[in-house]
């Protein structure tokens, strides 16, 4: 037996703010973030909104297009770095949110791996056959841990939730994962900040040092996609799209590169939507489902680094 995706969703917040909009208020410009990052917009969270309600919305169209209800699902897992609060976790209140009461529910955080690491987890969870509908969800609100005089970390991330369906399936959909770590680097990106005795301690908003995390990015993301298609016997010849962690159009062009995969066959949504971490690959993979460029049989290959460090990719038949 084994796992397939049979449906995506997604949702991103109403409110846009665009690079002109944070130069109001921000030292920087259009001209800045665009050259260094390809973003152009961003969006944030109301203020009523909380993590598990851009799950919760992402996930609900995601069952729709599965043709599923909340009470098929036996398995919610939300890959976030920004939960509603410290615990029960986000995923059990998506879980009441949703009614999709015969569903285990729980957290994965790898930060902007998050949602690879939820997949490679869950699919084999559901190719056991301990569960048959399984529902994944990358959601993050990053607005609220970002210090908005800081240009340097406040242009780059956006708030969103993607999610997909897994389900049971008799030949292949998720065709290898590969996960990695190194927690000795930590220290080049991170939320050092942490809740004792009633106070926050410590600094709460993100940390980066953009120049280290970008040279990583480039390496490991480019050496887990080979180390994953070595597991499925497959090369980058056999990629139809290329899902990468949607955080800088420098780091997914230069991945491309080293791959030898062709620009058109890469999906970018960075530039309206910013990084979203753990929420950025399935929001992407929603966008080019929906509009009809991934179709069934394709190959398709996603891959994430973030905080922590971590990395992975996943190898999908779709």
């Amino acid at each position: 037996m084994f796992s397939k995706i049979v449906a995506t969703g997604s949702y991103l917040p109403e409110k846009i703010l665009s690079n002109d909009d944070l130069a109001k208020f921000v030292d920087t410009s259009d001209e800045w973030i665009r050259t260094r990052s390809g973003i152009q917009s961003r969006r944030i969270a109301a203020d009523h909104e909380e993590t598990s309600d851009l799950a919760v919305a992402a996930g609900r169209r995601a069952l729709a297009a599965a043709g599923l209800a909340a009470a098929d699902i036996d398995l919610i897992v939300v890959a976030t770095t920004t939960p509603d609060m410290i615990f029960p976790s986000t995923a059990c209140i998506v879980q009441d949110k949703l009614g999709a009461g015969n569903a285990a529910a729980f957290d994965i955080q790898a930060v902007c791996s998050g949602f690879v690491y939820a997949l490679s987890i869950v699919d084999k969870m559901v190719a056991s056959g301990q569960h048959k509908n399984a529902l994944v969800i990358g959601a993050e609100i990053y607005s609220r841990i970002l210090n908005w005089q800081d240009r340097a970390t406040c242009v780059l991330f956006g708030d969103g939730a993607g999610a997909v369906v897994l389900t049971t399936s008799q030949a292949p959909g998720i065709l290898a994962t590969k996960l990695h770590a190194d927690g000795s680097r930590r220290a080049i990106l991170n939320v050092p900040g942490h809740v004792r005795r009633g106070q926050v301690w410590g600094d709460p908003y993100v940390h980066m040092d953009g120049p280290a995390v970008f040279k990583m990015a480039v390496q490991v993301m480019a050496d887990v996609c080979n180390e994953t298609l070595a597991m499925a016997n497959m090369t980058a010849a056999d990629i139809d799209w290329l899902v990468p962690h949607q955080a800088n159009v420098r780091i997914i062009d230069a991945t491309g590169k080293r791959l030898g995969i062709a620009p058109h066959k890469t999906v970018v949504t960075v530039q309206g939507q910013g990084n979203t971490s753990a929420a950025s690959i399935p929001l992407a993979l929603d966008t080019a489902a929906r509009d009809g460029r991934i179709k069934p049989g394709q190959v398709v290959q996603t891959v994430g680094v973030g905080g922590g460090f971590t990395w992975g990719s996943a190898l999908i038949r779709w």
